[in-house]
C-alpha cells in the first residue's frame, strides 16, 4: 500500500521479473491485483496490489481487511503523501502489522532519514527508533534491497506465528468480481482456511452457485485452493459484491434457500433506510411553515414569502448531472462512482443513477435515454455495433475511460460547462465627480429638476442602465440606477477610462464634488475544477 506513483507495482514487477505497471493505464494501478510471488528462497508470498489514487480509499481498506501483514511503499524522494496516511490509517484500523519500503533509494534526491522523521511523527514506531516496525531501503528499478525485504517479511510472518487450517470449513474473501461475455460472473477470492474445490456449492453475500471452474493467477485451471491462494472462481448466478465472504454449503437448495433470505434481508435494510427520510422532510417543512404563519405578523409573513421566493429562486440555479457507471470490476465500479460524488457542487449535484460491470447494454442506453444521463466506462471493452448505434439514435453522450486521472478531470470540466453560474455584482467603474450642473424644473415646485454630475473615469467604464453607487469619505451613501450617461452632449451606453462624462441617477441630485459613483454589473460566475497533486479533485464555487 501506499501513495500513487511511489513504486507498488514496480516493486512487484521486480519481486517476480515481470512487468505489469507496463500493462496498467497511465501507469498507475486501477484495481487490486491479487498474485503470487514465488521468492529465490522457495518461499511463496501472495500480494495484493492496491491503488493508490485518492478515488480508490475503499478498495485499499478492502484490501487491508484480507491480508497478513501490509508492506506500506515510500518513495524516498517524495516522502510521506496522503494515501501514505490514509494506508498508515487502514493498516492500524485492522490492527495489520506493517514493513514499511522505502522506495526509490537509487534517485539522487532520495532522503531516507527524511521519510523515517516522517513516518515518526505519524505515530509508526519504527525499529531503528526502538520500535517493532521493519524499515528497509530498497529500489524497484535497480532491484536493490529486495532480498532484505523477503527476509523482513518472512520474519514477521514467523514471530506472527501464521498458520492456517487446511482440513477445516472453507473460508475466502471475494477481491474482485467482473462479468465476462463467455464465462458470466466471475470473482476474484483468496482462500483464508480450508480447501475450496471445484463441484461445491458456495454462497458470496447475497449470490450462490456452483463452482465450476478455478484460475489461478497465472490463468491457468486448478481443483483446487488452499490458504493465501487467490482464485478467479466461475459458475456463480450473479455477480457478488468485493469484500463478500464465500462459504461452502452441502447442496444445491440450501444455497438457493440461503441467498434468497440475504437478499430479503438486504431489501428490507435499504426500505427501512429509504423511508423514513422523505416523510420526515415533508413533515417538518410543514411544521415550520405552520409555526412561522402562527407566530409572525404581516410583516414577517411577507418576510418568509420573499425569503422563500429566494429560496426557490436558488433550487431553479442548480441541476442535476445523471450518471451511469459501467466498470471492468466491481470494486472500480463503486469507487468510480464514490469519486464522481465527490464532484457534486452547490450548483450541480451528481447523481449516479445506476452502477454495473461489463460493457454497455442495450438497457443501459434505454436507462440512459429516460434519465437523460451520461454514460461513463472505465476499464471496459468496446461497445457492440448494435448498442453503439442505439446511443447515437437516442443521442446518449458515452465517455470511456482507461485513467482514473482523466476520468475525474473531464467529469470536472463537464460540471463546470453544466453550471449555470452564481449571480455576483462587481464594480465595473469607477467615476469621481469634478463639477455639477443644476437642470431646473418646472413652476414653483420645481418638478423635473435634475442634477448632472461631471465626472472622470478612474477605472473600467460606467454603463448606462446598470446600477451605480454614490460613495462620500469612503462610505455608500446612495445606490440607484445610472439612468442618463452622454459624453460631449452625446447619449452614450458607456464611457471608458479616463474619459469625461455626464451622469443622473435616479432620484438622486445631492451631489458633491469628489464624490465617487460606482458602476455595480452583475455577472454569472462559474465554479472551477481544482485537482491537487495528492490527486484529490473538488469543485470550487
Amino acid at each position: 500500500m501506499g501513495h500513487v506513483d511511489h513504486g507498488k507495482t514496480s516493486l512487484l514487477d521486480a519481486l517476480r521479473n515481470s512487468s505489469v505497471a507496463a500493462t496498467e493505464a497511465g501507469g498507475i494501478t486501477q484495481h487490486i491485483g491479487a498474485f503470487v510471488v514465488n521468492m529465490k528462497s522457495g518461499a511463496s508470498l501472495t500480494f495484493l496490489d492496491t491503488p493508490g489514487h485518492a478515488a480508490f480509499s475503499a478498495m485499499r481498506a478492502r484490501g487491508t481487511a484480507v491480508t497478513d501483514i501490509v508492506v506500506l511503499v515510500v518513495a524516498a524522494d517524495d516522502g510521506v503523501m496522503p494515501q501514505t496516511r490514509e494506508a498508515l490509517s487502514h493498516a492500524q484500523a485492522a490492527h495489520v502489522p506493517m514493513v514499511v519500503a522505502i522506495n526509490k533509494c537509487d534517485k539522487h534526491d532520495a532522503n531516507p532519514a527524511r521519510v523515517r522523521e516522517q513516518l515518526a511523527a505519524e505515530g509508526v514506531e519504527l525499529e531503528d527508533m526502538g520500535g517493532d516496525v521493519q524499515v528497509v531501503e530498497i529500489s524497484a528499478t535497480k532491484s536493490m534491497g529486495l532480498e532484505k525485504l523477503e527476509e523482513s517479511l518472512l520474519l514477521l510472518a514467523e514471530i506472527m506465528d501464521l498458520k492456517a487450517d487446511m482440513s477445516g470449513d472453507v473460508h475466502a474473501v471475494v477481491v474482485e468480481a467482473r462479468v465476462d461475455r463467455g464465462r458470466g460472473p466471475l470473482a476474484t477470492a483468496i482462500v483464508r482456511n480450508g480447501v475450496l474445490a471445484v463441484g461445491v456449492n458456495v454462497v458470496v453475500g447475497t449470490e450462490w452457485g456452483r463452482v465450476r471452474n478455478l484460475t489461478d493467477a497465472q490463468n491457468q485451471p486448478v481443483k483446487s485452493a488452499g490458504p493465501s491462494m487467490p482464485v478467479e472462481i466461475e459458475g456463480l448466478k450473479g455477480l457478488p459484491q468485493a469484500g463478500d465472504d464465500i462459504i461452502v454449503v452441502a447442496s444445491e437448495e440450501r444455497a438457493r434457500k440461503l441467498s434468497e433470505a440475504r437478499k430479503h434481508r438486504l431489501e428490507m435494510q435499504k426500505m427501512q433506510k429509504a423511508m423514513p427520510k422523505p416523510v420526515l422532510q415533508k413533515k417538518s417543512k410543514k411544521e415550520l411553515k405552520k409555526s412561522k404563519e402562527e407566530v409572525s405578523g404581516e410583516e414577517g409573513v411577507e418576510s418568509n414569502e420573499g425569503e422563500e421566493a429566494e429560496a426557490n429562486e436558488e433550487e431553479e440555479e442548480k441541476v442535476e448531472l445523471a450518471i451511469i457507471v459501467k466498470a471492468d470490476v466491481q470494486g472500480t465500479a463503486e469507487a468510480v462512482s464514490e469519486a464522481l460524488k465527490t464532484l457534486t457542487s452547490p450548483q450541480v449535484s451528481i447523481s449516479i443513477v445506476h452502477t454495473g460491470v461489463g460493457i454497455v447494454s442495450l438497457s443501459d442506453v434505454d436507462l440512459a435515454e429516460a434519465c437523460n444521463a451520461c454514460i461513463v466506462c472505465f476499464n471496459t471493452k468496446n461497445m457492440p455495433a448494435p448498442v453503439e448505434a442505439a446511443c447515437k439514435r437516442a443521442n446518449v453522450d458515452v465517455r470511456h475511460y482507461r485513467v482514473i486521472y482523466h476520468l475525474l478531470e473531464d467529469i470536472g470540466q463537464l460540471i463546470v460547462k453544466k453550471a449555470p453560474g452564481m449571480l455576483e455584482d462587481q464594480v465595473a467603474g469607477k467615476a469621481q465627480v469634478l463639477d455639477l450642473f443644476e437642470i431646473k424644473g418646472k413652476g414653483s415646485q420645481n418638478v423635473g429638476a435634475v442634477t448632472i454630475a461631471g465626472c472622470r473615469v478612474l477605472e473600467g467604464r460606467m454603463m448606462r442602465g446598470c446600477m451605480a453607487n454614490v460613495l462620500r469619505s469612503g462610505e455608500v451613501i446612495y445606490e440607484g440606477k445610472l439612468i442618463s450617461l452622454k459624453r460631449e452632449k452625446i447619449d452614450v451606453d458607456a464611457v471608458g477610462h479616463g474619459n469625461q462624462c455626464g451622469m443622473i441617477i435616479e432620484d438622486f441630485r445631492t451631489f458633491e464634488v469628489g464624490d465617487v459613483i460606482q458602476c455595480i454589473e452583475s455577472v454569472r460566475r462559474k465554479p472551477k475544477f481544482v485537482s491537487s497533486e495528492s490527486g484529490a479533485v473538488k469543485i470550487e464555487c
